[in-house]
């Protein structure tokens, strides 16, 4: 179940901020402004910006697998120095092909599995707890923050283009 919780979902919407940023490129082209005023874009002058919430996504994603399975040394380090649509795209494409990398085996034992993080101060939470109220909160809060602000500057996209393609399925 943990597994169908990280690498199933998170690859697809990764996937889907791909085709957000795609958006945003054409955007830009069509109103011909620089596509990296986009990337240095935020909704509040506190809040990170665009390319930042998508660093802290790929983060999220990328660093909760290691995290479940006991990884964390194999996980691709990132820079944090994107200065370009392209290495943006680039970032999520490498986390996008890491976790793709992932069996449900390696999940095995992931719910009860102690993690904490260097800013906890020693202080931990089951592998459940940590993905349920960590994980998934912080990856969907950055993945939507990078929805809202090329919407909000008017990149044609909608919830459609957030939740991307469903299984759906005809009636039986």
């Amino acid at each position: 179940m943990i597994y169908d919780l990280v690498v199933p979902q998170f690859t697809k919407m990764l996937g889907n901020l791909l085709a957000i940023l795609d958006e945003a490129e054409k955007f830009a082209e069509e109103k011909k402004f620089d596509v990296g005023v986009l990337l240095q874009s935020r909704l509040a002058p506190d809040q990170f910006n665009l390319t930042r919430q998508v660093q802290v996504a790929c983060d999220t994603a990328k660093l909760g697998a290691a995290r479940l399975t006991d990884t964390e040394k194999d996980a691709p380090a990132h820079a944090d120095t994107e200065q370009t649509i392209t290495e943006i795209k680039s970032r999520i494409e490498s986390v996008i092909a890491y976790l793709d990398g992932f069996s449900s085996e390696r999940f095995a034992g992931a719910a009860e599995r102690r993690i904490s993080q260097p800013r906890w101060n020693g202080k931990s939470l089951s592998g459940h707890e940590f993905l349920i109220q960590h994980v998934i909160p912080n990856f969907y809060f950055h993945a939507t923050m990078v929805h809202a602000i090329l919407r909000h500057n008017g990149v044609n996209i909608g919830k459609s283009s957030y939740l991307g393609v469903m299984p759906f399925r005809d009636p039986a």
